[in-house]
């Protein structure tokens, strides 16, 4: 797979959960911080107000799109002031549009509400965090602008459609929309990562000649990969390669494919029965012994003990 691609399937883990909430004024209400996972709010109708601690607070609109990467906790309101927040909702009752609905109280008397957002939440596997993940901001506020990310509010205007009006197939289709979404929501954010001539994931992804070489080494890591063949790939000679990447990513490049090999190498561990032969191949060693050097100076265990206590 692709790098995006390999980073968001390492990573993600569990079922993605979300949910259709019609917020009626005045309201308040607080997301609890939830860590090892990372959350999504987009207004689909209306306005609202993102507050956070510390921070001045943020104003949505229909369209708007909002991810916290990092699993912290925020407020959505209907005004920057609200009279009063609603207790922290529990992460586990955010669920599918069906009798597991996230539930808020509606006066009798409520008219229209004053916005309808669609929550999201996916579970992060820290274990296997990638680099990409420590580089994203607390917050990725990505405002609604006609023509702009079209991919992006398709995905949105299908998963609004299946959570409002649920079918047979929903509980298939919505989490494969949420993980569409996740992706979209990454590329529009590094989309925009170039103005600002930033190093790190961002920069790099937009670097054709670096995202060339990553994309070798996620594509076959078990090949006997060189600071030269890497610069092959990537179309330039060595030296510049070199310097490319390590500027960019903070590590030089065969740094990093013994840390995509070893987290590969973690992830099959506790996902699969191959045996370690099998393991140590299919990360780029020759031999039993010298895959289980490489991983126990990675994560001070072998191989085996960490199977059996994963």
């Amino acid at each position: 797979m692709d790098v995006l691609s390999d980073v968001i399937a390492f990573m993600r883990t569990g079922r993605p959960r979300s949910a259709l909430v019609a917020w009626h004024a005045p309201w308040a209400q607080e997301f609890a911080p939830v860590p090892g996972a990372a959350g999504l709010q987009i207004v689909l109708r209306g306005s609202c107000w993102l507050i956070r601690p510390g921070d001045a607070p943020v104003p949505l609109a229909a369209g708007d799109v909002v991810f916290r990467p990092h699993g912290d906790g925020h407020t959505l309101a209907g005004s920057p002031s609200p009279p009063a927040v609603a207790p922290a909702c529990d992460p586990d009752e955010l669920d599918y549009l069906d009798d597991r609905r996230f539930h808020v109280d509606v006066p009798a008397d409520a008219g229209p509400p004053a916005a309808v957002t669609l929550c999201g939440g996916y579970e992060l596997d820290r274990a296997f965090s990638h680099p990409l993940l420590n580089d994203l901001p607390e917050l990725i506020h990505l405002p609604a602008h006609l023509g702009r990310h079209p991919e992006l509010r398709s995905t949105v205007d299908l998963l609004a459609t299946e959570l409002e009006h649920p079918r047979l197939g929903t509980d298939a289709i919505v989490p494969a929309l949420l993980d569409t979404l996740l992706l979209h929501i990454l590329r529009a954010w590094l989309d925009r990562r170039p103005a600002l001539g930033a190093t790190g994931w961002a920069a790099a992804l937009n670097d054709p000649a670096t995202t060339a070489a990553l994309q070798a080494m996620h594509r076959d890591p078990a090949r006997p990969w060189t600071v030269a063949t890497l610069a092959a790939e990537a179309g330039l000679s060595r030296a510049p390669f070199a310097r490319r990447f390590t500027a960019l990513l903070g590590q030089p490049p065969l740094t990093y494919l013994t840390w995509w090999r070893m987290t590969t190498a973690a992830r099959l561990l506790r996902e699969s029965d191959a045996p370690l032969h099998a393991i140590a191949a299919r990360v780029g060693y020759s031999s039993e012994f010298a895959f289980a050097g490489a991983f126990k100076r990675r994560y001070g265990i072998a191989p085996g003990r960490y199977r059996r206590t994963g």
